[in-house]
């Protein structure tokens, strides 16, 4: 008899929506519309603990068919007592590139993935490296659950890590699992589930940016990681008591700091009341139903602060949501306990008074804010503060402050990230011996004998070990890379010495005055570009140095060096040479005297371009990368197209540099290729499809092109929400014919108007929504020279007007 795939989560879904109906702390739960989950290597239905029924991965739909191919089940070696059966003690193990795909209907989902590192099918647990992407997001690279979990504050065994990511409509989704060379991928389990489409994320309500003026947009293109998600005051629950979405909360005290962490409030006798703005599937009334305050003492609570701590990885930037209703039977009306919120030390929000926002005892409220945690480059950990104090500025009753719950999910980065370094190996000490009793005197001291040495070998091991793994960590992917590239020399490969010249590592230290931070003249996500003296000084090149924990590495810089060694362009930036050495990898370059484009448009103390020269400098770029697109025996698309890889040397002439990310196609059609580029120059189409073509780079350029009109950056977070995207602001200007609120002041006067008509009209063609609408870049250059001679024209039309005036 046939049986429905499906039905184990039809039934555990109906078996969980009738529990928490039933449940005492949860009102109207939401009920997911998608609801999958997976017991990866499983070879039968499992039920959790919680009472969840998990399916099979393998021969299931979620799977493809070669899954036996690349992967296989195993079961772990051994159970801590505190990790549960299910899904933990079964995985799939992946020797290459394996992908799930889950037929979801379009809106916002959880993706949770559980990992418990330990030994599978003798395969140690220190070998399982991976990365794991799920559409033009990078969820994990490089990732080692073994590293992560021995690292975790408290410590525990087992790890889940969540994400939220858009489903856009006809969209299926995939999660990939791909081993980093010579290691293995797992994955003990996968759940996907649905969540109302404006619980986190709101196109139409950017976040304030905390210590700035300004509003942060997260919207439907926004991947995020749940970092921390907190019960404030009452105890950590599970997912069966969340309010449909399975989210897991946890208790605070561990990250409260210091001595003063305030009083617990418990509001067991106050009533929930949900409301439009705050609904009851926002968080459940469990959360809302406790508290932690400063406490009664008023003299004390305004010397200090309530405050926790929570390390995070620097370079991002964090969605922090609090969560608050007031369930104390004190405080019932406007004015009685006002504090301020600081995040990083800085102030949040100033004067926040509970009752104020949610008009009423136990009606819930929640703020959301965003901080950024600035890259650095010893660390990749900081700790991001909150703080609460009481603000008596407004004459407040009470000297107190309140917290009911906290979420702090961390944002993609503007090329599709959520990744972070590994942590640092941790060491584990040598276990003591301890002294045998007299009776086996003898053996005891055979015994401490053969376990010194015994324990001096593993030691010895541990250290070589740990330091080999602690560099690959700390190196991160480029390890990876490097490793890739040594292969690829093995299978003949090699540098193109006779094309491009290799210098000695003590060559460019010379060049340079041993990088000395003075030479700088750029920086990018290779690292710092140094202007460099050589051959006695007698050439002046720029000379840009990878630095180890480059977003970039290997790949790119082989990418680098094996497109520009054989493209010669006027308008490419020529590469001379390169060092591999001492793990360094640099690259030489011709030195371009007047630098980026963008350093003359915007930004800088430059004098601004006049307009003829910034267009016959569009033409010149836009010659260079159609070259790239039809000159050579396969096109090649830059995929990262933006005004800082347009550089100018001595006499004005542009070229296109930075080919890292390049591609080199067989033909005009799509490539399917994880999205990689710059946020605000970034093609939709390839954004949300992964589908790359030439009319990528054709977009980009048009951004390019309105900086150069418009004398301002493609993404300014300084401007209101509607203009912080140039893009997105111009092109509706440029519809309804409103072409002096766009164009440079700097430039009027300067343009004649059928050259501005057609220059703005190639832009705007350059950024359709559908690739196929778009011009070629042989088109683009036509459409330019066409303008150059308008403005020519104009222009010499003027001048013979003004000599027969002045004759």
């Amino acid at each position: 008899m046939s049986t429905n795939p499906m039905r184990p989560f039809a039934l555990c879904i109906s078996f969980l929506s009738l529990l928490i109906s039933m449940a005492a702390d949860t009102t109207s739960p939401y009920s997911p519309t998608d609801y999958f989950l997976l017991d990866c290597g499983s070879s039968s239905n499992t039920t959790s603990f919680d009472g969840r029924t998990w399916g099979v991965d393998s021969a299931s739909k979620f799977s493809s068919s070669n899954a036996q191919n690349v992967s296989f089940e195993s079961t772990a070696d051994r159970q801590q007592a505190s990790v549960e059966q299910v899904p933990y003690m079964t995985a799939r193990i992946f020797n290459s590139q394996f992908t799930y795909t889950f037929p979801d209907s379009a809106g916002p989902k959880f993706v949770r993935l559980y990992f418990y590192p330990a030994a599978y099918s003798g395969i140690h647990e220190s070998d399982f490296f991976f990365n794991v992407t799920s559409g033009v997001y990078t969820l994990l690279s490089n990732f080692s659950a073994s590293l992560t979990v021995a690292a975790m504050e408290p410590q525990v065994a087992s790890i889940v890590k969540e994400f939220i990511i858009h489903v856009w409509e006809n969209q299926i989704l995939n999660i990939t699992f791909s081993p980093s060379p010579s290691f293995y991928a797992f994955v003990n389990g996968i759940e996907v589930c649905s969540m109302p489409n404006n619980l986190y994320i709101s196109d139409s309500q950017p976040i304030p940016l905390v210590a700035t003026k300004y509003l942060f947009p997260i919207d439907n293109y926004t991947a995020l990681e749940t970092v921390y998600r907190l019960n404030v005051g009452g105890a950590s629950f599970g997912g069966e008591r969340d309010t449909g979405m399975f989210r897991k909360w946890q208790e605070d005290s561990s990250y409260i700091f210091g001595a003063a962490s305030g009083e617990i409030l418990q509001g067991n006798d106050t009533d929930i009341r949900y409301t439009p703005a705050t609904p009851a599937h926002t968080a459940p009334t469990a959360v809302y139903s406790s508290a932690r305050r400063m406490g009664p003492v008023t003299n004390i609570n305004l010397k200090h602060n309530l405050t926790w701590i929570f390390p995070v990885d620097s370079g991002f930037y964090y969605f922090v949501r609090l969560h608050f209703c007031e369930i104390g039977k004190h405080i019932t009306r406007v004015n009685e306990r006002v504090f301020d919120i600081f995040l990083n030390n800085q102030t949040a929000q100033e004067g926040a008074d509970v009752i104020a926002w949610s008009t009423g005892v136990g009606i819930p409220i929640y703020q959301d804010y965003v901080v950024h945690m600035i890259q650095y480059e010893s660390r990749g950990k900081q700790d991001l503060w909150l703080a609460l104090h009481p603000n008596m500025d407004t004459g407040s009753w009470f000297a107190d402050a309140i917290l009911n719950g906290l979420e702090i999910f961390k944002l993609n980065q503007s090329y599709g990230s959520l990744a972070e370094p590994n942590p640092e190996p941790v060491r584990l000490p040598l276990p003591v011996l301890q002294p045998q009793n007299s009776k086996s005197k003898g053996l005891s001291a055979f015994t401490i004998i053969g376990a010194a040495l015994l324990f001096g070998i593993f030691a010895l091991l541990s250290l070589v070990y740990f330091f080999i793994l602690g560099k690959r960590e700390r190196l991160g992917c480029w390890e990876s890379g490097k490793a890739k590239m040594k292969s690829m020399r093995r299978g003949g490969f090699s540098l193109p010495r006779e094309l491009c010249r290799h210098f000695a590592l003590s060559e460019l230290r010379e060049a340079t005055n041993d990088f000395d931070d003075v030479l700088v003249i750029g920086h990018g996500g290779f690292g710092n570009v140094y202007k460099g003296y050589i051959d006695g000084g007698d050439t002046i090149v720029a000379i840009k140095r990878l630095k180890s924990k480059s977003k970039q590495g290997a790949h790119e810089f082989l990418t680098e060096i094996e497109m520009l060694s054989k493209l010669r362009h006027r308008h490419l930036v020529p590469l001379i040479g390169y060092c591999e050495e001492e793990g360094e990898m640099i690259l030489v370059y011709d030195y371009m005297h007047h630098g980026t484009l963008r350093h003359h448009l915007y930004g800088a103390d430059n004098d601004p371009l006049p307009w003829k020269q910034r267009l016959e400098i569009c033409i010149g770029a836009a010659r260079g990368l159609d070259y790239l697109h039809a000159g050579g025996q396969h096109p090649i698309i830059h995929r990262d197209i933006k005004s800082t890889n347009i550089l100018l040397d001595h006499k004005w002439v542009a070229k296109v540099s930075d080919f890292g990310l390049s591609k080199m196609t067989p033909s005009d059609d799509p490539v399917t290729t994880v999205v990689k580029g710059t946020f605000g120059y970034m093609d939709p189409e390839y954004y949300k499809w992964m589908k790359l073509t030439q009319k990528s780079d054709v977009y980009s350029f048009g951004v390019v092109l309105l900086e150069v009109i418009c004398g301002r950056a493609a993404v300014d977070r300084s401007l209101e929400y509607e203009q912080m995207s140039l893009a997105n602001w111009a092109r509706p200007c440029i519809e309804k014919g409103m072409l002096d609120e766009i164009i440079d002041p700097l430039l009027m006067g300067q343009i004649a108007d059928d050259c501005l008509e057609k220059f703005v009209e190639t832009a705007y063609d350059c950024l359709l929504d559908q690739g196929i609408q778009r011009p070629t870049m042989d088109d683009v250059v036509a459409r330019l020279e066409f303008a150059l001679q308008l403005q020519d024209n104009a222009d010499a039309t003027a001048e013979a007007l003004t000599l027969t005036v002045s004759e």
